[in-house]
């Protein structure tokens, strides 16, 4: 497998996942609001067990904002992942995975303007990039730890 053939593979999750993002951007207002309701009638459900006066209204936008901060914590861990696989330096790997979430956020927003009762909301974009962020971090730990764990069962190995 060529080198270039491998840098393609790991921005492969990366395109999917952006086109899923696209595909929920694209969906009417009335479709957003439907499909959203449906996961949050099932989350409401569950909650109400602890929390009786938990209703569905209260749970809608909360769902939705979590939801928009959780698709871009994925994103910006597939885009850590296609970066590091591309041979990008790990800081400007960082910088250039929050960049590419941001852009793409943003541009998310402006596809909305476009789609019936929708509307873009720098809020939104925030909302996004702190998802993001937080994705990028996860990224960053996990690695790390990844990278300790190998080094102890290296050094083990070398000891018998």
């Amino acid at each position: 497998m060529t080198k270039g053939y491998k840098i393609f593979l790991v921005w492969v999750p990366v395109l999917v996942w952006m086109v899923l993002i696209f595909q929920l951007s694209a969906q009417p207002a009335k479709d957003s609001n439907k499909l959203s309701k449906g996961v949050t009638a099932h989350v409401v459900e569950t909650v109400k067990e602890i929390k009786p006066e938990f209703s569905l209204d209260n749970a809608n936008h909360i769902i939705r904002k979590n939801a928009h901060s959780f698709v871009y914590l994925v994103l910006s861990i597939l885009v850590s992942h296609a970066l590091k696989g591309s041979a990008v330096l790990e800081l400007k790997s960082a910088l250039l995975a929050l960049g590419i979430c941001i852009l793409y956020a943003a541009s998310d927003e402006v596809h909305q303007v476009f789609v019936s009762g929708r509307g873009a909301q720098v809020r939104d974009v925030f909302i996004d990039w702190a998802g993001a962020l937080v994705g990028i971090g996860i990224y960053k730990v996990v690695g790390e730890l990844v990278y300790l764990v190998r080094a102890k069962r290296n050094s083990v190995d070398r000891l018998l």
